[in-house]
């Protein structure tokens, strides 16, 4: 089996026969965060959405799914996840409030009517802000899955994903999905003792209790809510009081079946001085991480906040600034604001001179949006001819061989991403397979003209690609 047809045709009847034996959350991953690529010499390779995906997919349920395409065609000798393209996935790379999709059987929660008062604080709960729910939340494809969990915990508390933890860069919208969490949660069930904390907080707490003798009412206090939402854990680093503090609220919490859920600046690996046993716990569930906002996603972000503020904006300001401010949601929604409020002071309409009068720092400061991993993979891939997910798989065919290992080379060379990282992009390879792979590279563009001759086209390409 090699065409299309065959390699859809056994990966919807392997789905069909294991669906029974998947958690629900699991099974809707499935179909809509995976895509069946090639069968090739006994590898099926299937193509993922991102390396979280993969990661926990491998762990959760590929030796089931392995054993059902077995079974289905002997021409099947292994099953592989690789990291596709965003485009190959059938799922709309980019909604804005999508009509929701129930991940989790309604039985676990049963719906109640909205609390008539969502101007402040809703009833049980403690530092939620209303303005944070699931229908102004902008997804794209950086975000989508870890929409989709969040969701899913929302609508069934500790019935999936527990905990969950969300990690990703400054401003790009981990403290929206956790409180969206804390205020759809509490429209399903408005008794619920919904909690959100930074980190910073709970350890001042922490402090204050120890000191006036009040660790009693402390713990009662984090170790009696039905969800606990936990803001940039990644300051526990270093703490070794809050984190045994913060351990124990954890276990209170996991075996009475509540909700904990955690965001952090990066997975919980990566966290320096964080004890190995909240590590563990931390990754019991789901870790979900969050990448900056793509083009597309950037303009819909703004078009939903001119929408909000029933804004007249012309589309190719809009454009502009999407295409200007690269890093973050919380950057692109300033911006957009400065621009607004100098309108409305001066008393002219918007334009691109007032755009960039407005932002010239953030113009020329944020104007390219530089190398990334992605961009040298896709660069190296069409350059040598082989498919871009062929970089991740187990393949080692000459040609696939040599493009993998230039682009890890030029990872290396042209980001500021460790070896750790440049492996886990490449199909989950560990660092010395990179070490090996960029030596082997630097020697050859030593005495090798043709490797020289691809490796400086591919970077002016990249160059080109990046401006």
């Amino acid at each position: 089996m090699s065409t299309d047809t065959d390699v859809n045709a056994i990966w919807s009847l392997a789905l069909s026969r294991i669906e029974k034996s998947l958690t629900k959350p699991l099974y809707v991953t499935l179909v809509s965060a995976t895509k069946p690529l090639s069968l090739s010499q006994g590898n099926y390779l299937v193509a993922v959405e991102s390396d979280v995906v993969k990661q926990w997919l491998s762990s959760h349920c590929k030796e089931l799914l392995e054993a059902e395409i077995k079974s289905i065609s002997e021409l099947v000798e292994r099953v592989e996840f690789v990291i596709g393209s965003k485009g190959i996935f059938e799922t709309p790379p980019l909604e804005i409030s999508a009509p929701r999709q129930t991940l989790i059987p309604p039985q676990a929660f049963q719906p109640k009517s909205e609390p008539k008062s969502r101007t402040g604080m809703a009833p049980g709960s403690l530092y939620l802000s209303p303005r944070y729910n699931f229908e102004v939340f902008v997804i794209g494809h950086g975000n989508r899955f870890a929409h989709a969990a969040a969701q899913a915990v929302a609508e069934a508390p500790a019935a999936a994903y527990n905990p969950l933890f969300l990690y990703g860069g400054v401003g790009l919208g981990k403290t929206h999905l956790m409180q969206a969490i804390g205020n759809y949660a509490l429209t399903i069930n408005p008794s619920a003792k919904v909690l959100y904390i930074t980190t910073e907080m709970f350890t001042n707490e922490l402090i204050n209790a120890i000191r006036d003798d009040k660790t009693v009412q402390f713990r009662n206090k984090y170790r009696t809510v039905d969800i606990l939402l936990i803001d940039d854990i990644q300051f526990l680093a270093g703490k070794e009081a809050t984190q045994e503090e913060f351990f124990h609220t954890f276990n209170s919490l996991y075996e009475a079946s509540k909700q904990v859920v955690v965001s952090s600046d990066r997975p919980p690996k990566e966290i320096p001085t964080l004890e190995e046993r909240l590590r563990s716990r931390f990754e019991w569930g789901l870790i979900a991480d969050i990448q900056p906002p793509d083009f597309e996603t950037r303009v819909a972000i703004l078009r939903k906040k001119v929408e909000i503020g029933e804004l007249n904006i012309p589309d190719e300001i809009i454009n502009l600034i999407a295409t200007k401010i690269v890093s973050n949601i919380r950057e692109l929604e300033g911006a957009l604001i400065r621009v607004v409020a100098r309108a409305a002071l001066d008393k002219v309409a918007i334009s691109k001179e007032l755009v960039e009068s407005s932002l010239g720092f953030s113009l020329q400061g944020q104007a390219k949006p530089g190398i990334t991993m992605a961009l040298i993979k896709k660069a190296t891939a069409e350059h040598f001819g082989v498919a871009l997910e062929e970089l991740d798989a187990k393949i080692r065919t000459k040609d696939v061989a040599l493009a993998r290992q230039v682009a890890m080379y030029l990872s290396r060379e042209l980001t500021k991403s460790s070896l750790p990282k440049i492996g886990a992009s490449f199909g989950g390879r560990d660092h010395t397979t990179v070490i090996h792979g960029c030596e082997k590279i630097r020697e050859a563009y030593k005495k090798d003209q043709i490797i020289e001759n691809s490796v400086k086209s591919i970077k002016a390409a990249l160059k080109n690609a990046a401006t």
